[in-house]
């Protein structure tokens, strides 16, 4: 795409490769550069360098934004141990996590609110999602909970945030809010730099934080990294979206600077400490963490000489040698990121886009399955009428709705035999004439409601439902309110509908169907056409799978357009 006069936002702006990405766009001269970090400080820095690296641009093209995009906007400001150590922020945020996702948890969202405030064109997203989520560290907290249960000491908060701290439903929640701001606010582009989590090493990388080798929690930074991955696969096979690229560098990211100074760890100077020869500790039966006897505090830092290798810290001349030695990690640098970014945003083809890789050599639908589907739909309508019954649905595939419009489906067969039929009837009849069905025909109500399927009546006021029920999903609840507004979600849902008005839609829906074939040239006998009047059987049958199917294209826009 053309980047001149665009808007941009690069979410980790002030970081290594967000920096560089900030450099790299100047030279295809955007409209605006949003330049967000976690901290207001970092991003006011980010902005202010880029300034006087660019002097003789307008200092209105760089603009500061900040906050964690994780939180709710309220929250975006603090710091999340502080979210969770209050009892009333906590419960809200497992809300936020949890919940069923609505215009509430969207507007209340700090991506979502960013993103609105910005509506930029592009969306460069340099963030370590990975480590965000998964150095929560959840062994931790479960090691804690166990421990707790031990003592006798559990309580609601170190449940709760043990509930806070696990990792998918953080995930899916994120790009679940990403995926609704970029459409909603008509981004064209979404390009993430991601991480293999172990610096392009396998299993047998000895760079880890703990006895472990691996650690388990650099493996839950490697798992988050690859599960954010295939959900970007999925959001760029959604038809109506923006783009979604990513690139995935596999190597040490490095560097930024290399200065003397004070060794940071955790946001910190370390504190020079000493213990004496004098002071030394006897090997006895336990060793003690909390024991600090001995021990003498200097009001001293460490600083040393340090490479700067952004986010990812600062490495010690030894540790710079050793990670990047041949063999080891090796480096890749943010300049080199920033181009293939920019590279494959104007529509280059770096081979280096992860998603673009995952659609080349993931297996989809082959001839031989297409072919094969004919015959398979062929030999089960024959068993079918073999054993005299009818094969709708089983509740297996998912979700309720495909159930439910199946029975629908077949409801309308039994009263009209074909789809034109269908219409000689009004939806009145419809209703009534399905409802004798229901009514008298034991079996198929029996096989309705042994799967889960509740049955409205037509009068809407009466319904009919087995032991087990899929809409209302139960979600721990021992009840929940049948109010006109989820007696309405749940028909749309899963509930089979026998009101008059749900037929009409019916009506609507074939007649759509056949204005579509009408609306097709019927000389041309070209590949052109999906689906052709030969498909329907010129209308003289009502097959309950096609039929639904279209609803699930048309009605629900679930249908792919890559294979």
């Amino acid at each position: 795409m053309e980047l001149t006069g665009k808007k941009v936002l690069v979410l980790g702006g002030w970081g290594l490769v967000g920096s560089a990405i900030c450099r790299e766009l100047i030279k295809y001269h955007p409209a605006k550069i949003f330049v967000s970090s976690l901290r207001k400080a970092e991003a006011d820095e980010a902005v202010q360098q880029l300034q006087s690296e660019f002097p003789h641009l307008d200092s209105n093209i760089f603009e500061a934004k900040w906050g964690n995009i994780f939180a709710r906007n309220e929250w975006k400001d603090l710091d999340w141990n502080e979210v969770l150590g209050n009892p009333t922020y906590r419960t809200m945020a497992i809300d936020d996590i949890y919940n069923e996702l609505d215009e509430e948890i969207l507007k209340n969202s700090a991506l979502y609110t960013l993103i609105q405030e910005c509506k930029p064109d592009v969306v460069i997203d340099c963030v370590n999602t990975a480590t965000a989520i998964a150095y929560q560290d959840i062994y931790k907290s479960v090691n804690f909970v166990r421990n707790s249960i031990s003592n006798n000491t559990l309580n609601i908060e170190i449940v709760e945030r043990l509930i806070s701290s696990i990792y998918i439903p953080q995930l899916i929640r994120h790009i679940q809010i990403l995926y609704n701001a970029l459409c909603d606010f008509k981004v064209s582009m979404y390009v993430k730099i991601g991480t293999s989590g172990t610096g392009g090493m396998g299993l047998n990388i000895p760079y880890t934080h703990s006895e472990e080798r691996p650690s388990r929690v650099l493996l839950a930074k490697s798992a988050v990294a690859g599960a954010q991955t295939l959900l970007l696969y999925l959001m760029a096979r959604t038809p109506g979206g923006p783009f979604i690229k990513e690139i995935k560098p596999t190597a040490a990211i490095a560097w930024k600077r290399i200065a003397y100074g004070n060794v940071i760890r955790k946001g910190k100077p370390i504190q020079i400490v000493d213990m004496p020869l004098e002071n030394a500790k006897t090997i006895d039966k336990t060793f003690v963490f909390s024991d600090t006897d001995g021990i003498i505090e200097t009001s001293d830092v460490f600083k040393s000489v340090y490479i700067d290798t952004g986010e990812n810290g600062i490495f010690s001349r030894g540790e710079f040698e050793a990670i990047s030695a041949l063999g080891q990690m090796e480096i890749v640098t943010p300049e080199e990121i920033a181009a293939y970014a920019i590279f494959e945003i104007i529509g280059g083809n770096t081979g280096k886009d992860i998603i673009q890789g995952l659609d080349a050599f993931a297996l989809g639908p082959t001839y031989r399955g297409g072919f094969l589907q004919n015959y398979a739909v062929k030999q089960l309508i024959t068993l079918e009428k073999e054993n005299n019954v009818e094969s709708i649905a089983f509740e297996l595939l998912g979700p309720p709705r495909l159930s439910k419009l199946l029975y629908e489906a077949n409801l309308l067969k039994l009263i009209a035999g074909s789809i034109k039929n269908v219409l000689n009837f009004t939806p009145e009849e419809l209703s009534q004439k399905a409802f004798k069905i229901i009514k008298e025909n034991t079996k198929l109500r029996s096989q309705m409601l042994s799967i889960g399927l509740v049955i409205l009546l037509p009068d809407g006021k009466n319904y009919l439902r087995g032991k087990e029920v899929k809409i209302p999903k139960q979600d721990g609840l021992r009840e929940v309110e049948l109010t006109t507004e989820n007696i309405e979600k749940w028909c749309k849902e899963g509930w089979i509908d026998l009101r008059s008005k749900n037929f009409e839609l019916w009506k609507n829906r074939l007649n759509a169907i056949i204005s579509q074939i009408e609306s097709q040239n019927t000389n041309d006998t070209s590949s052109r056409y999906n689906y052709t009047l030969q498909y329907w059987d010129n209308f003289e049958n009502l097959p309950e799978g096609k039929i639904v199917a279209w609803i699930f294209e048309n009605e629900d826009k679930g249908w792919r357009f890559k294979r």
